[in-house]
């Protein structure tokens, strides 16, 4: 019951073999825990869920039906950002053996400790050099695949997002998804940074509750009980902007990152960074007492997030049935301000001077200042639109596009006899592709027009009704000009190349319906 930094003064983390002997101990004999497999790695390791819940529940459907919000959290997604895979050890101990027991009062939690479960043995010095070797060695960032799992929530290459997608999101439906990281080495004034689930094209109150309620009350618990300061995600640029700084830039709102998808399926999501340059022994802390407070607010507050997230989802559905051709929905987006800068923004003083060369540069200092009004681009507003449908029809050829909405959990219909749709045919003139792989796809963007259209389809063609729970991952995914969408990820090249594109215009093979009779 002992983690492996504990048991090294924080110069080692966990091995996938230590993880699974840790869960061994800490739930044999408990009727609060049991074990069970998200699915197996490439090199065959099963990625282990831990599920705690009093009563126990036996499958993703007792869950749900039972009423309570289900929490899942989740560590090692990278496998060098260790803390997460450590912190949760730490509670699932607390919760069984400690003074936790409480946090299974209202509420169902899945912890997934060792996501990215191959490449966590794969471990060497100097791979995070922010973290100045705290630990000695860590793991490898991608998976064996060689994937980046934090950019496969669209595209579903690696197994391990198959497993997660198919095993757990879908079916035990989380009202929470936590996802535990390290950053990458900004010199804020913060123990751990935090986001939520970027809606964009989503709906927007999960987003709301997140950022209004969820994250300013965990912030305040943790400086009260751990005297740990929390704050909102972002980098910042002293060569840009000098010294001090004016503003602060989040990540991008892209749904390929798991959290962000989060807002397209209508839940809350929470991001949570580690500071790169504190001890693991430090990391660790303040992950933990994230998490344990994230945890004391959710089995406070879960029915109220049920209740958020079952309205955000029955808006989008209604969204569809009232105003579908009518109103336009965002699908590229830039990063814009928050309506309210950050008041007493944390960080690392600096200290201007000149080098050799005449030019001003800047050094940090080692005491941390607050900055009044700090502007704070962590929101996102659309430069190009696309009319909402009431749904999509695709030719009983593309399967291949058929299966991968079923993966993601979307509800995929035939027609049972021959059919004809009013909406809107996409023309496109070009599909330019990058130069420059990034995860192992050179990514598409297209270009072309919309123009009014009348259709015939046949029996055998697949339609999806766009009046469903996931209708804007949908919308997201099938909009050819969506900036994360399958056209970005070549999930229509071999189409284009085949039509010829590169010598005409041509039809994308997706049509967008107003009615289908």
């Amino acid at each position: 019951m002992i983690t492996t930094p504990e048991k090294t003064n924080y110069q080692e983390t966990s091995t996938y073999a230590d993880v699974m002997a840790f869960i061994d101990v800490a739930i044999a004999g408990e009727d609060a825990a049991r074990l069970i497999s998200m699915g197996k790695s490439v090199d065959g390791k099963d990625i282990p869920v831990v599920v705690l819940a009093s009563p126990m529940v036996n499958s993703a459907e007792e869950a749900k039906a039972s009423g309570k919000p289900i929490i899942y959290i989740q560590g090692n997604i990278h496998s060098g950002e260790v803390e997460g895979k450590e912190a949760l050890q730490v509670l699932l101990r607390e919760i069984l053996k400690g003074d936790k027991k409480h946090l299974l009062d209202n509420q169902i939690l899945l912890f997934a400790p060792i996501y990215s479960a191959d490449s966590n043995d794969k471990m060497e010095q100097g791979r995070r050099p922010s973290q100045e070797d705290s630990p000695v060695e860590t793991g490898i960032r991608p998976n064996s695949q060689g994937w980046d799992l934090n950019r496969d929530g669209i595209k579903m290459d690696a197994i391990e997002t198959k497993a997660l997608i198919q095993n757990i999101i879908v079916p035990w439906d989380p009202a929470l998804f936590v996802d535990l990281h390290t950053t990458n080495g900004v010199w804020h004034g913060y123990s751990l940074t935090w986001a939520p689930s970027y809606h964009t094209a989503g709906q927007k109150a999960p987003y709301d509750y997140t950022w209004d309620k969820i994250l300013p009350e965990v912030t305040d618990k943790v400086l009260e009980k751990d005297d740990v300061h929390l704050g909102p995600y972002g980098y910042f640029y002293t060569r840009r902007e000098g010294w001090p700084i004016k503003s602060i830039y989040t990540y991008n709102h892209h749904p390929r990152y798991l959290v962000n998808q989060f807002g397209l399926r209508n839940r809350m999501a929470i991001l949570s960074e580690a500071f790169a340059h504190e001890r693991l022994y430090q990391r660790m802390n303040s992950t933990y007492a994230f998490v344990r407070e994230i945890l004391e607010f959710t089995n406070k507050n879960g029915q109220e997030m049920l209740r958020i997230n079952a309205e955000a989802e029955q808006a989008a559905i209604d969204d569809v049935i009232s105003d579908a051709g009518k109103v336009q929905k965002g699908v590229r987006f830039e990063m814009v301000p928050t309506d309210e800068p950050v008041d007493n923004y944390r960080i690392y003083n600096y200290l201007e001077t000149t080098n050799e060369k005449g030019q001003t540069t800047y050094l940090r200092k080692p005491e941390i200042i607050t900055l009044k009004d700090v502007v704070n681009y962590s929101a996102f507003k659309p430069t190009t639109s696309a009319t909402l449908p009431r749904g999509y029809v695709i030719p009983q050829e593309l399967t291949h596009i058929v299966e991968h909405l079923k993966m993601h959990g979307v509800t995929v219909e035939t027609l049972t006899k021959n059919a004809r749709a009013t909406g809107e045919e996409y023309t496109a003139t070009a599909l330019n592709k990058s130069s420059r792989p990034f995860e192992q796809h050179n990514m598409a963007t297209i270009e072309g027009s919309f123009s009014a259209a009348k259709k015939r389809f046949k029996k055998g063609d697949y339609y999806v009704d766009l009046a469903q729970p996931l209708a804007n991952l949908i919308f997201y995914m099938l909009e050819p000009e969506s900036d994360d969408g399958l056209v970005t990820w070549n999930f229509f090249d071999e189409y284009f190349q085949q039509a010829g594109l590169e010598e005409k215009p041509v039809a994308y093979p997706i049509f967008k319906y107003f009615e289908l009779n």
